[in-house]
């Protein structure tokens, strides 16, 4: 009997297994967890039995340890096939493998990508803050975007690149949706929701330690998801608060609002390894220290 396993499912269920909890893996692999646990249950369909036990807490069943072993195995065969195919499609020509934070602001890495030498070709791999640490520990890119501020290793060097304003973003049925500007205070008590802290630690402390010194006593939801979640979860639930850039201010049914009193932000840095071995970056890396339209966006609030 062929059995039909898609890579994508066996990466998701790698995910799960991982961590052994549906929220946190969904938002590891940015879908919903309805949509990851369809997914599973597909694939278990196909391997004709159950690779997971759900109550009371998530576990691997025998047959999900043997594809836990089995699948991770396969999946670090076909990441080193497709990175060789890629070296040898480039053969002769320079590469920089560019680590690209989810939800950048779209300019960014265009403007990076200008400061390259002519005729280097970009390569990326996606992620959050955390993924992006992680790739470039592994080598697997060569220069990566995270969201500051962020623990780095001896070994890596960073630069501010960019600064986002952050607002408040809600549903327009929200009280505070009338409001021309939102009041710290007002916020006390509203359940905000943010990314899950595993995916940028500093940046999740950051800004809730920001929010109280503002006198925003915002209490913690226990969901947590990606910005592109919260953008389908807060038009739906006006009892909760999201934190985002004005990119986000003209989806329907929602509002994004400034806060008095001194904005929120969010600052974006460019890390590598040192010694940089790709010459193509050290030449990116050498223009973003001496460009001044570069000191100029890291500094803009």
């Amino acid at each position: 009997m062929w059995v039909v396993v898609e890579l994508r499912q066996l990466r998701y269920f790698v995910v799960v297994a991982e961590e052994l909890h549906f929220r946190r893996a969904a938002e590891r692999l940015f879908i919903s967890a309805p949509t990851l646990s369809q997914q599973i249950k597909v694939l278990e369909r196909e391997m004709g039995g159950a690779l997971l036990s759900r109550e009371p807490r998530v576990e691997l069943t025998a047959a999900g340890e043997v594809l836990f072993r089995t699948g991770k195995e396969v999946l670090r065969s076909v990441d080193s096939a497709v990175r060789e195919t890629r070296r040898a499609s480039a053969a002769g020509a320079p590469v920089v493998r560019f680590g690209l934070l989810n939800g950048v602001p779209p300019w960014l890495p265009s403007r990076i990508e200008e400061l390259l030498p002519s005729g280097t070709r970009m390569v990326l791999t996606g992620g959050t803050t955390a993924d992006q640490v992680r790739l470039l520990d592994d080598d697997e890119v060569d220069l990566a975007l995270v969201r500051a501020p962020v623990t780095l290793p001896d070994r890596f060097a960073q630069r501010p690149v960019a600064r986002d304003e952050l607002g408040v973003l809600m549903s327009s049925a929200h009280p505070l949706a009338n409001s021309d500007e939102v009041e710290p205070g007002d916020l006390t008590d509203q359940e905000l929701i943010l990314f899950a802290r595993e995916s940028a630690a500093g940046l999740h402390d950051e800004l809730l330690r920001a929010l109280r010194e503002r006198g925003a006593q915002v209490r913690l939801s226990d969901s947590a998801m990606g910005h592109a979640q919260m953008l389908t979860v807060l038009p739906l639930r006006p009892d909760l608060i999201g934190l985002s850039s004005s990119r986000a201010a003209d989806r329907p049914g929602l509002v994004w609002r400034p806060l008095r009193g001194g904005p929120l932000a969010v600052t974006y840095a460019a890390i590598w390894r040192v010694p940089v071995r790709n010459p193509a970056v050290r030449v990116l890396v050498d223009m973003l220290a001496a460009d001044p339209k570069w000191r100029a966006t890291a500094d803009r609030t």
